[in-house]
């Protein structure tokens, strides 16, 4: 199966050492790319089981697979960590995310032309075996996880929409929501 995390060898070796201690941490590995340039980049998209992510959480992951990587050395060259959050225009690299962003517009890449092309931008409709199913212009299509090279969501008001949605709904069952009763009396007593 093609690992949209960890595309390169290089990156599947990496995600080896990685992923045990990020997991260990409680969070999921989303993508690991090593990044060429002036400078080599090691950056690691990870998320809470629940798809949120804040600062500290980053901060803890870095430092975990800072002393990991310290001892493992899969690394050669001198290089920057970098760890965050998908982000909302996340990157869509495993089966269920595809099923998790359904309604969300997204676009693809395959590895090889199919129907003569190799890019596709639609609205997702989840997973059906081991295919991702988008509504392009002509329909509603199948493209096996397999074939895809590269996924991302779109970023559009609806997605826009879509997160804060989460964020709201995450926000209320962490039971952080204030109460608009108890803002009006706040207000009221600052009267």
């Amino acid at each position: 199966m093609n690992d949209l995390v960890a595309r390169t060898s290089v990156d599947r070796r990496l995600a080896g050492v990685i992923a045990p201690v990020v997991e260990d941490l409680g969070f999921e590995l989303v993508r690991v790319r090593l990044m060429s340039g002036k400078a080599k980049t090691l950056q690691i998209m990870a998320e809470r089981p629940d798809g949120g992510m804040e600062v500290d959480d980053c901060a803890t992951i870095s430092t975990a697979v800072s002393a990991t990587l310290d001892v493992e050395d899969p690394i050669e060259d001198a290089y920057t960590l970098e760890v965050s959050s998908p982000g909302i225009d996340r990157p869509l690299t495993r089966m269920k995310d595809f099923s998790a962003w359904s309604g969300c517009e997204a676009k693809l890449e395959t590895s090889e032309l199919i129907d003569g092309r190799k890019r596709f931008r639609g609205t997702l409709h989840g997973v059906e075996e081991d295919e991702v199913l988008v509504e392009v212009d002509d329909g509603i299509i199948g493209l096996k996880f397999d074939w895809l090279n590269d996924a991302r969501l779109v970023l559009n008001d609806d997605l826009l929409r879509a997160s804060l949605n989460a964020r709201d709904r995450a926000d209320r069952t962490s039971g952080t929501e204030v109460d608009e009763a108890e803002m009006n009396l706040d207000a009221h007593k600052e009267a």
